[in-house]
């Protein structure tokens, strides 16, 4: 009888998990100084065209309390290799969650699935459980310096390319070891910048459009 009646008082919060685990959700709602420059809400990325309608960026429930680790331990670097960072750093997301109809947009400009991924397939951004990021100065706001921009398609883009200068090698792996070690992310070999939460493709492609 007490097993039914503990069964029982727990089972609202079990359906609300099943409920609210693809759910997406705001970034900012949950890490309010964290930095956003959405890339495709610009015309600064590969397809020269604005494909977005906000700055707000989304992702999975997972993945912002994941993110948010990553945060709050950011405000405590005041060193970096040798750099002082008074106020500590923070990230700066490039993109969370994008709808899959940007995804088609995207894969008409450039149908590689090298660069861009299939979206009859999918993306894990498709799902909000991918984030493209890199790190900045909170005094500032500048960005560390990294092996290249975003939406960068040459081999300098991915982690095993080593013909860097010994700071930005440092950042990068400063930043692969707070999001894999710390945030217990994976990364993407390919995109310096590109970091999966940890089951990302058991989750739902998504339409979802931002507001």
């Amino acid at each position: 009888m007490k097993k039914i009646i503990f069964a029982l008082l727990f089972l609202p919060a079990l359906l609300l998990a099943q409920q609210t685990s693809n759910e997406l959700i705001r970034v900012k709602d949950l890490i309010p100084d964290i930095v956003l420059d959405l890339k495709y809400n610009t015309v600064n990325n590969f397809t020269h065209q604005k494909l977005y309608t906000t700055n707000e960026c989304y992702l999975l429930l997972d993945a912002v309390k994941k993110l948010k680790v990553v945060q709050d331990s950011l405000r405590n670097v005041t060193s970096l290799n040798g750099v002082s960072y008074p106020k500590g750093l923070s990230i700066k997301i490039w993109d969370g969650y994008r709808p899959r109809a940007v995804q088609y947009l995207m894969w008409d400009i450039m149908p590689d699935p090298s660069f861009v991924a299939d979206p009859n397939s999918g993306s894990n951004h498709n799902r909000g459980g991918a984030v493209d990021l890199t790190l900045v100065d909170r005094a500032t706001g500048k960005e560390l310096k990294m092996p290249t921009g975003f939406d960068d398609f040459t081999p300098a883009a991915s982690h095993s390319f080593n013909l860097l200068t010994p700071e930005v090698k440092a950042n990068r792996a400063f930043l692969l070891n707070m999001m894999v070690n710390v945030g217990g992310f994976q990364m993407y070999d390919a995109e310096w910048w590109h970091y999966n939460v940890a089951g990302a493709g058991n989750y739902p492609l998504q339409d979802f459009q931002m507001k």
